[in-house]
């Protein structure tokens, strides 16, 4: 009897999870470009993501998840689990191509039966063909970042496809889903017993703010009532529901030194500004202008929410649904960034439409990344901290819950690979790869373990070290580290830099290693 009842309480220890390692689970990552912290309604926003939400309904919600601040290295981080610095992506490298023991997660999983299939945006340059050298068995490559109604540039199974003519029905973000339908059918119909891999990236909402207009009028008067009152009541959602903790700094005006390139006031007209002023400073006519660009990236957000549902359909109706793990992040926060590319902008074309081109500027992109500071680029928090949703009905059972552990999408590889179990390829080319920097997040699917990480952060000039709950930041051309406590102050609102300097050169050094450390394995 004694025997019988350890046996029991063995079966009842093991984690929720194990009893799907008996059939291999399939893998859909889902990641937004230029999506701010609590955009979607799950985070405390007011865009309509229903999709979304029963996924974090159902599925677990992290609130302290980072990425690396902009896409190509948090694309890289994502595929291959190392630091961008590991597998050359940061651009102030000089050396072209991975380090030869570079695989990223589609190798390791092929060689485990898995198909895998790529839809949408790449931008991993270091493996520009994405089926004969990504590990991908059918994959659908948008390189042209600037028009999602009529793309000049993309690729199916890397070859080139025809420009898509002005004035059709085509928009990125259908397509795109339309793509990854169109794999899981064919996976349905020819490879049924084979577990998948689909890696599905929409490019939005990153600029050109471009969205059908029937979305965007869902919108139309949403913003009017100003970016800091949006900015209130995101918080207040978001500190209900779990989300955030530290008190809403005060406004905090982005201006043009901080946030803005190339900003052409002829092209975009008067309404548009080079800085984000209280609200009720602004015309009539330029209420109007900015409300409607964050009706656009609305528009965008609720449209890529829609081609989500699709693709769950999908997955019921193969029966698939509920042994995917799906997961949804965004590769940085969103962007304040002002400019004008592809074919320019005209003054007389409806806004959001292909003839215009208008990004959502410092006012909103503040709103996005609500309470968190600043923006895409910058590693400040408002930057790097990524929603981030694990959803698995044979695998998490509970469902619904919020966890607080700290994370990074480095740790994305070997989660998927302790849950899938599949191997990692220690050696490519003759040539032994260092140990993931990253961990697996297992540990957190039953509850919070509360594991202090040391997560290093570095691009264009800007640093950063969390250890524990303290962060040190650099700000590019700034006055040198700050010190931030973020179990009280997530929102980075309180410089302990001058209280603290043991701290500040302790953390400091230990950066300093880190980065030395990253950058000897990519040589």
């Amino acid at each position: 009897m004694r025997i019988l009842g350890l046996a029991i309480a063995i079966l009842f220890a093991i984690p929720a999870f194990a009893h799907a390692q008996a059939k291999k689970p399939n893998i859909l990552i889902i990641v937004a470009d230029d999506l701010g912290f609590t955009d979607i309604g799950c985070y405390g926003g007011e865009i309509k993501t229903p999709n979304l939400d029963r996924l974090a309904k159902n599925g677990l919600r992290y609130t302290q998840v980072y990425n690396t601040a902009r896409c190509w290295p948090s694309r890289a981080s994502i595929m291959t689990g190392y630091y961008a610095q590991q597998v050359r992506m940061d651009p102030q490298q000089k050396k072209s191509g991975p380090p030869g023991w570079t695989r990223l997660l589609s190798h390791h999983l092929q060689l485990y039966g898995y198909r895998c299939y790529q839809s949408g945006k790449w931008h991993i340059s270091i493996f520009p063909n994405i089926n004969r050298d990504g590990g991908f068995d059918r994959s659908y490559h948008l390189t042209d970042h600037d028009r999602n109604f009529n793309p000049k540039t993309h690729m199916e199974d890397d070859k080139a496809l025809p420009a898509v003519k002005p004035g059709t029905n085509h928009y990125s973000t259908t397509y795109i889903a339309d793509h990854a339908i169109r794999c899981l059918k064919e996976h349905a119909a020819k490879n049924k017993d084979d577990p998948f891999f689909q890696y599905l990236c929409f490019t939005v909402p990153h600029f050109p703010l471009h969205a059908p207009a029937e979305d965007i009028a869902r919108y139309k008067d949403t913003y009017l009532k100003g970016w800091e009152q949006v900015r209130a009541e995101r918080y207040d959602r978001a500190k209900k529901i779990g989300i955030v903790n530290c008190p809403l700094p005060a406004w905090e005006e982005p201006t043009p030194s901080l946030v803005y390139k190339k900003l052409d006031l002829k092209t975009l007209g008067k309404s548009e500004l080079d800085a984000s002023p209280v609200w009720n400073k602004l015309t009539k006519d330029q209420q109007r202008f900015q409300a409607t660009k964050m009706a656009i990236h609305a528009a965008m957000v609720d449209r890529m929410d829609q081609e989500i549902g699709r693709v769950i359909d999908q997955l019921k109706a193969m029966n698939a649904f509920d042994d995917t793990i799906i997961l949804f992040l965004s590769d940085n926060g969103a962007s304040a960034e002002v400019m004008v590319r592809g074919d320019g902008h005209d003054l007389e074309a409806a806004l959001g439409s292909a003839a215009s081109y208008l990004c959502l500027g410092g006012g909103w992109a503040a709103v996005a990344n609500t309470p968190l500071r600043r923006f895409k680029i910058w590693v400040y928090e408002g930057g790097v901290s990524t929603p981030f949703i694990i959803h698995w009905p044979r695998g998490l059972p509970q469902g619904g819950g919020l966890r607080h552990d700290v994370g990074h999408i480095i740790d994305i590889a070997p989660t998927l690979l302790e849950l899938t179990g599949a191997k990692k390829i220690d050696k490519h080319n003759g040539v032994q790869s260092p140990p993931f920097p990253g961990k697996s997040l297992v540990p957190s699917f039953a509850k919070d373990t509360k594991a202090e990480r040391e997560l290093y952060f570095n691009h264009s000039g800007h640093k950063a070290l969390r250890a524990g709950d303290w962060k040190i930041v650099y700000e590019k051309d700034g006055a040198g580290w700050e010190l931030y406590d973020l179990s009280s102050d997530r929102c980075e609102s309180k410089n302990l830099a001058a209280k603290h300097p043991e701290r500040v050169r302790e953390l400091s050094a230990r950066w300093q290693k880190m980065d030395e450390q990253w950058k000897a394995d990519a040589k």
